[in-house]
């Protein structure tokens, strides 16, 4: 079966992966309440198209960052590819630089930023990195992304801890002996390979290692170790935005980490809005969170994101299709766009604004 919806493609990749790896992916915080919202926010908009509007050549091409892009969009920092597939990370590399998409890798890469910079050389591709208490360890990571030709940086703000995943805390789950961060110290990553009945090795390697101390002070210590773009992900009021632009930020996306954190969080598509009226165009805003189709990205864009990030159906093709299998996910997301730019009558993105929506139902 040739699969023509992100559904299909994770359906073929639950059939393949063991249970415990997809609870892994695919599990929420507490009851998975803002995991499930943020798939059901898309429907809270409808969409108001424009007719007899020329649409023979449409364009979603875009920069960001410095960095030209097929579609607005990318793959969102996840970790552990290998989990999906044995070429892990570089083959998603591969895959977001055929389709024209950005890559930002986790810190918890399980390919080197050196594999997955030579998978895809002249790829856009930023890091994405957690405040570690080992600041030596972020220094070095830094000047490696630095080495390899990677943009920005993307510091996860919402994680002083991983939240508590109840799918991972019954499964006990922990990494498989053969796999690890590879791009920090063994000593750095050992507990997450660690587990026991009703905990988590991902969450005992988070409480052990992530520094809880962390402030808006504390990015002017990142701030002078690199002359990378700064991206702040995990934004999801008016207040932390405003503070965003004020300690220079680069760039924020709005996300509530895929519901994996604090559950009961708004959906990240209904915080959009007011961060981005709130930043006022002065920085790029990003949004992630439940994404399942071209239409949720112009929604997106609609409300004013500069660009929306994909994570988990990246994994599913990853999954069923190595590198062909999450490339089909980006091409079937930028398909979808074009499809639905056209039918609304809004043939480039700059036409995309907050006339193209409506909520439903009605007020």
């Amino acid at each position: 079966m040739v699969p023509l919806t992100l559904a299909e493609h994770g359906a073929l990749a639950r059939a393949r992966l063991p249970a415990v790896i997809w609870d892994f992916f695919e599990g929420g915080a507490g009851s998975e309440w803002t995991r499930r919202a943020n798939l059901t926010a898309w429907r809270r908009y409808v969409l108001r198209p424009r007719v007899l509007v020329d649409v023979s050549a449409p364009h979603c091409g875009t920069e960001l960052l410095g960095a030209r892009l097929a579609a607005p969009y990318g793959v969102a920092p996840m970790a552990y590819h290998r989990l999906a597939h044995p070429d892990g990370e570089c083959a998603t590399a591969r895959a977001a630089a055929d389709a024209g998409a950005l890559l930002i890798t986790s810190i918890f890469a399980s390919r080197t930023l050196e594999e997955i910079a030579a998978a895809a050389p002249g790829a856009p591709r930023w890091l994405q990195l957690y405040w570690l208490r080992e600041r030596d360890a972020l220094t070095a990571l830094v000047r490696r992304a630095e080495q390899a030709g990677y943009g920005a940086l993307v510091l996860t703000v919402d994680a002083p801890k991983v939240g508590r995943r109840l799918r991972d805390l019954r499964n006990a789950f922990a990494l498989p002996a053969d796999l690890t961060a590879v791009n920090l110290a063994p000593e750095l990553t050992g507990a997450a390979r660690r587990s026991a009945a009703g905990r988590s090795g991902i969450e005992e390697h988070s409480r052990q290692q992530f520094d809880t101390r962390l402030t808006w002070a504390d990015l002017a210590w990142l701030r002078e170790r690199t002359t990378l773009p700064l991206v702040l992900k995990g934004i999801l009021t008016a207040e932390d935005a405003r503070l965003a632009v004020e300690h220079g930020a680069d760039a924020v996306v709005v996300s509530n980490h895929g519901g994996r954190q604090l559950d009961g969080t708004p959906p990240a598509l209904a915080a959009l809005p007011e961060v981005v009226d709130a930043v006022g165009g002065d920085l790029p805003v990003l949004v992630d969170g439940g994404l399942r189709h071209g239409a949720d990205l112009a929604k997106a864009l609609a409300l004013g994101a500069r660009a929306g990030l994909v994570g988990r159906p990246v994994l599913w093709g990853l999954a069923h299709g190595g590198a062909d299998g999450a490339r089909a996910v980006l091409d079937l997301l930028r398909e979808e766009l074009l499809d639905t730019m056209v039918l609304l009558g809004r043939p480039r993105t700059a036409d995309l604004d907050r006339t193209a929506l409506a909520p439903w139902p009605p007020s």
